[in-house]
């Protein structure tokens, strides 16, 4: 009887609770985070652009806000000195230095090493000249009685080579420009080892006090070393040298004389080559530059040329110079 009596079916359902809509939550978060983000680059782009000074001015200005007001200016960390400069420290009279500046100054010392390089190895180019000058006169049986009077020397404008007279053995018969035999061997010589460098080349003639009897009226001794000069650079050009490598030829006189001499000393009476270098040669090249054309419909300053005639040289007076 009891078997009979069925079971109840007992059914469980379970009910799942709901939750609430919340799709768009993420969204706001990262919109928050690409908006922090963007700051932050912005932030690093403002630094990295704007000078150090202006930086400082910005941490004064919010250390001492009133400092601007009462002292005026663009920011707090300029400097009162006109001349731009630089440094760690903002306050001291280096002033401000921009990046632009930075650069400016870098690339300037980077021509400064460039241009002290170049003056290296052109020293180093006119002592080996100097050698082989030196050399080749040892080696010459005709000139290597004459070495005393022969001078060779690195100055601050280049290469200088002087040939100077003994009191028994001139360069030059006296006042005039004939040239003894040796002095002409000696020149020619030097002209063509000179073709081996490319720097050019300034002459200059010089004698000692003895004046003519004229005095400075007449053919004097500016004429005389000017003519003597001269006639050395021929004899060079006809050894030789190339006539493009002299830039300058001048006669003086006895106005430079030679270091510890006597002005009637014979060794005054000399002819002085340079080879130039760089710089030297730059600062004669400038101040020798032709002034700017005269404007159009200006009057003209050229004189007029004189009337053509008989050409004479001068020529030294026989006799008027002891």
């Amino acid at each position: 009887m009891a078997e009979d009596v069925q079971r109840p079916i007992i059914v469980k359902r379970i009910k799942k609770g709901g939750h609430g809509h919340h799709g768009g939550a993420w969204k706001i978060a990262y919109a928050d985070f690409v908006t922090a983000m963007m700051a932050f680059f912005l932030l690093m782009w403002l630094l990295g652009s704007i000078s150090r000074g202006d930086l400082k001015g910005i941490a004064n200005y919010f250390n001492t806000p009133l400092r601007v007001a009462l002292m005026g200016g663009s920011s707090t960390g300029e400097s009162p000195s006109v001349i731009q400069g630089g440094g760690p420290d903002m306050t001291s009279r280096a002033g401000e230095m921009a990046r632009g500046d930075v650069e400016r100054v870098k690339r300037n010392s980077d021509e400064r090493q460039i241009e002290e390089e170049i003056e290296e190895r052109e020293r180093q180019r006119l002592a080996e000249l100097k050698e082989k000058l030196e050399r080749a006169i040892d080696a010459n049986p005709t000139l290597r009685p004459f070495r005393k009077q022969i001078l060779i020397d690195l100055t601050p404008e280049g290469l200088r080579i002087q040939i100077v007279d003994e009191q028994n053995r001139p360069m030059f018969a006296t006042g005039s420009t004939t040239m003894a035999g040796f002095a002409r061997d000696l020149l020619r010589e030097i002209g063509v080892i000179l073709n081996d460098v490319p720097n050019r080349v300034s002459m200059s003639g010089h004698t000692d006090a003895t004046p003519y009897s004229s005095g400075d009226r007449g053919y004097s001794n500016w004429e005389l070393s000017a003519d003597r000069a001269n006639a050395a650079r021929r004899e060079m050009v006809n050894g030789g040298m190339q006539d493009t490598k002299v830039l300058r030829v001048v006669g003086l006189s006895s106005a430079v004389g030679f270091p510890g001499a006597a002005p009637l000393d014979a060794i005054n009476r000399r002819i002085s080559i340079i080879v130039l270098n760089r710089r030297t040669q730059q600062a004669i090249t400038a101040e020798s530059a032709l002034p700017a054309p005269p404007a159009a419909g200006a009057p003209s300053a050229r004189p007029q040329a004189p009337a053509p005639g008989p050409a004479t040289a001068p020529a030294a007076p026989a006799g008027a110079r002891p």
